[in-house]
């Protein structure tokens, strides 16, 4: 067509088209055989990338790893031993804080030692004051602190929600028993030494085994905490304090604490005998004021309480 350009002659100064150019001065040339599809290795597809040809994309991690990855730790429950400490120990804090049982398990067992001891109330027979009063007193220590505080504050426990909620936890309700059983052991361990300071202070000298008091103690402890525990389990709250400090009083003066048990009739001092308090204070004192060896009829005494307290404790201990 006139005035227009032919289509097969290129534009004055321009390059001519053709498949193969020539490389731009200075730039690399291209090795034979590449071509430029595949570009430079910096601008190739990563390995395992959907686009990349002949390359399979990388496997998936599978699912249940990735979501357990996700918690660090891996969740679940704590090993039963460090259950067990963390719940003892929470235990005693809690003691500590309460300023009501502490009056209850270590000024009254001290003041009633050495108010009696001061003052000569009643007859102690073939002893001497101050040691029908030690073993006696420290009867007393394990009652209160493995019955009457242990069975108060669990009913109180149980009243306001506490135990229902560690009820649904992971800890097993048996471990929640046994810290709470070891949490009195440790209190009742301040009291042996707090009342055994003053009554050396006060002329006490024991005799006997070590060991046999230990055994002794550990015996009350348990047949008084299956009897609180069973005790703040099935009664109310305000049921349960009125019924454990009614419990103490009476023990207080029937049990062989601070009045001996031969003072009694002969009737009611076998069945005396066999109360968890008379047992304890007559094995200590036949330990600590005579010397004997370990009083095996005490123990008995103390064990069958201890399991039928335990037992039934285990069986109808609601926790709400």
């Amino acid at each position: 067509m006139p005035g227009s350009q032919p289509e097969s002659s290129p534009a004055p100064g321009s390059q001519p088209e053709s498949f193969e150019s020539s490389p731009a001065p200075g730039s690399q040339p291209e090795s034979p055989g590449r071509s430029p599809a595949h570009g430079s290795p910096e601008s190739s597809p990563s390995a395992g990338s959907p686009g990349s040809p002949g390359r399979s994309p990388a496997p998936r991690p599978d699912d249940a790893s990735a979501r357990v990855s996700l918690f660090a730790p891996a969740p679940g429950a704590a090993p039963v031993g460090r259950m067990l400490l963390a719940q003892t120990l929470f235990e005693v804090r809690l003691l500590l804080r309460n300023g009501e049982q502490l009056l209850l398990t270590a000024a009254i067992p001290v003041v009633l030692l050495w108010l009696l001891t001061a003052a000569p109330v009643f007859d102690t027979g073939d002893y001497q004051r101050v040691d029908f009063l030690v073993p006696g007193v420290l009867a007393l220590c394990v009652m209160s602190t493995a019955f009457t505080s242990l069975a108060i504050a669990t009913g109180y426990e149980r009243r306001y929600g506490a135990l229902k909620r560690l009820a649904v936890s992971p800890l097993p309700r048996w471990t929640l028993l046994l810290a709470k059983a070891l949490t009195v052991l440790v209190v009742e361990a301040f009291q042996v030494v707090l009342v055994g300071g003053l009554g050396l202070a006060l002329g006490w000298r024991p005799s006997g085994s070590p060991l046999a008091v230990a055994v002794l103690l550990i015996a009350g402890t348990l047949a008084f905490a299956g009897l609180g525990l069973l005790m703040a389990g099935t009664l109310r709250a305000e049921a349960t304090l009125a019924a454990a400090n009614l419990v103490y009083l009476l023990l207080l003066v029937l049990g062989g604490v601070v009045i001996p048990l031969s003072g009694f009739p002969s009737g009611l001092q076998t069945v005396l005998e066999l109360t968890p308090t008379g047992a304890l204070a007559d094995g200590l004192r036949s330990v600590l004021a005579d010397g004997a060896g370990l009083p095996w009829g005490s123990v008995a005494v103390l064990a069958a309480w201890a399991l039928a307290g335990l037992a039934a404790a285990a069986r109808w201990f609601r926790w709400e």
